[in-house]
């Protein structure tokens, strides 16, 4: 599975982004996808993860109404709305699948994903 992940930009605080991330692979809905984000200096952070077939969805604490992740199976694509963006948003945002079961729930452990994208860049200004 090769994944690419894009939409990232300069925007101002309080505006909003799409990223999406497209998938190489036909079975795209075999994997659950998830979205991370790192800054310099620091560990990688969850976002947002979605189940196979979209039904299940976890967000990190610190995106929690402000972010929504979705997905559509037939187009082997993943996005990641995000909305009243803020300076502390800034960070590189990667998209990553998981090979999950059918009934497995959105996966937060990075560990857990075996194809990552190369990362697109959001930068927030205040």
């Amino acid at each position: 599975v090769q994944l690419q992940a894009f939409g990232g930009g300069l925007v101002q605080a309080g505006d909003s982004l799409r990223l999406s991330c497209t998938a190489s692979r036909r079975i795209f809905s075999n994997y659950g996808m998830g979205w991370f984000r790192q800054v310099p200096g620091k560990e990688r952070e969850f976002v947002a993860a979605i189940s196979r077939s979209g039904s299940s969805i976890e967000y990190a604490d610190s995106v929690k109404g402000r972010f929504t992740i979705s997905r559509d199976n037939d187009k082997n694509v993943a996005y990641l709305r995000m909305n009243s963006l803020k300076p502390e948003d800034t960070a590189v945002y990667y998209c990553a699948a998981s090979r999950q079961i059918l009934s497995a729930l959105p996966e937060e452990n990075d560990e857990r994903y075996q194809y990552w994208g190369q990362g697109t860049q959001v930068t927030v200004s205040s």
